[in-house]
């Protein structure tokens, strides 16, 4: 994504719409003139639904300078990052409860012993990689997950989400930098020990498919996209369990809405087309959930009791077409109904999610430009890949002497300069704040 999605939008090829995100580039991205600007009245008038339902302050907190670039989804994602378990596994490592994800040495020492054609973390090339290392993390400080101006990849710029100061760090300083080789001390001694696949780079299957398949002991995911992964493991008699990954104050951020959106090419020849097809995509529960179930009466019903289910003869596993197949992040998920389907665990889950998601901090509504440091981070990204992947999945010889070198790297980056660009910015969000 880091290096195609812009290419992809410089070329003038064809595109209409795109997603965007913060986390994506899409501050950078507008600045670029890349994305079309959707003016209030053009809103108006092809997005009525929209315009009627969307939260004033979404339009808000999207603008870069005044303008808007972005159609936010319709309802903020009330979501924590988790890790789904296996119940028979944790009978055999003798666990009946875990909080944490560093308390998973047992777990993961009873899938070596007795279950020699699964890994008990079969991480993929691009979501996996880095999330257990960020799991482990949030034991010692509250790290969202992607620094200011780069993806979850990346090494950078970023803030302690318990800390209400809004102190701006670089993450190979201190106190990110004892946080991070607390993860990469516990994630080496895993990878030694054969409970990671050897290599993650070459790896494309999501781990929370291969969980579904017996493959991963351990599946990745967050609130939203689990959903569809316990179903289909309770369906072949897997018996789940999930672990909320929460900051160091028991809290997950609730996301902003310029987490995720669409945005329209520039040169996009149906810009009107485009909102007014999305207006009914996001917004018209028929077409929501022909996007979102598919078929009705083919690959989803709607049960007397007026919830989700599947027809007769159709499961999980079988499902031609499942729940979130083309994704959640451009439909308003309040349309939708529960699911008759669902694990107790995942409903118990869901109950238990408001109370870990808070709007109440720091840098909740800021939006980093990256504009000025652009090269920088690119730069940055490129040495993450270099030298702080391997870290993320405990393939080094010495933690110590990688985090010198990775450091010693990103500073020739440019990292300096990013987090002066950032902390400049953020004093800025703060003193409007005040």
């Amino acid at each position: 994504m880091q290096s195609k999605y812009p290419l992809l939008l410089a070329a003038g090829e064809d595109v209409d719409f795109i997603f965007s995100a913060e986390w994506n580039y899409y501050a950078e991205q507008a600045n670029k003139g890349a994305f079309y600007e959707l003016k209030a009245e053009d809103i108006a008038k092809n997005m009525p639904k929209k315009s009627a339902i969307l939260d004033p302050t979404a339009w808000d907190a999207v603008k870069i300078e005044d303008k808007i670039f972005m159609i936010p989804g319709s309802s903020a994602d009330r979501s924590v990052f988790v890790a789904v378990l296996r119940k028979d596994i944790m009978a055999e490592a003798g666990l009946t409860e875990v909080k944490r994800f560093s308390e998973l040495g047992p777990y993961l020492e009873a899938v070596k012993k007795n279950h020699p054609d699964m890994i008990g973390l079969n991480l993929d090339s691009q979501v996996d990689l880095p999330t257990p290392y960020q799991q482990l993390m949030r034991d010692k400080i509250g790290y969202t997950g992607t620094p200011f101006g780069g993806g979850p990849l990346a090494q950078g710029v970023a803030y302690d989400f318990g800390d209400p100061t809004g102190k701006i760090y670089s993450m190979v300083d201190e106190p990110y930098l004892s946080a991070q080789k607390y993860a990469a001390g516990i994630m080496k001694d895993w990878y030694d020990k054969g409970y990671i696949n050897k290599n993650p780079y070459s790896n494309k299957i999501r781990s929370k498919d291969n969980f579904v398949e017996g493959k991963s002991a351990v599946a990745f995911g967050n609130t939203i996209d689990i959903a569809a992964t316990m179903e289909a493991a309770e369906s072949k008699g897997i018996e789940t369990y999930l672990v909320p990954s929460l900051m160091t104050n028991g809290k997950a951020p609730f996301s902003p809405w310029v987490t995720q959106g669409i945005s329209i090419a520039a040169n996009s020849k149906n810009p009107d087309r485009v909102m007014q097809a999305f207006d009914l995509i996001m917004e018209d529960p028929s077409y929501a959930y022909l996007a979102y179930y598919g078929i009705e009466g083919q690959n989803y019903i709607i049960t007397g009791d007026g919830k989700i289910g599947l027809p007769k003869g159709v499961t999980a596993a079988n499902n031609t077409y499942p729940p979130d197949a083309a994704g959640f992040w451009f439909l308003n998920k309040d349309l939708f109904k529960p699911m008759s389907t669902w694990p107790q665990s995942y409903i118990d889950h869901r109950e238990k999610v408001k109370d870990y998601v808070t709007d109440d901090f720091v840098y909740n509504g800021f939006t980093f430009d990256s504009d000025k440091v652009k090269t920088q981070i690119a730069n940055l990204a490129n040495a993450s890949t270099q030298y702080a992947n391997p870290i993320y999945i405990g393939a080094v010889k010495n933690v110590d002497k990688a985090f010198e070198e990775l450091a010693e790297n990103l500073k020739s980056a440019g990292l300096d300069k990013v987090k002066g660009e950032v902390q400049a910015q953020a004093e800025a969000f703060l003193a409007k704040k005040k």
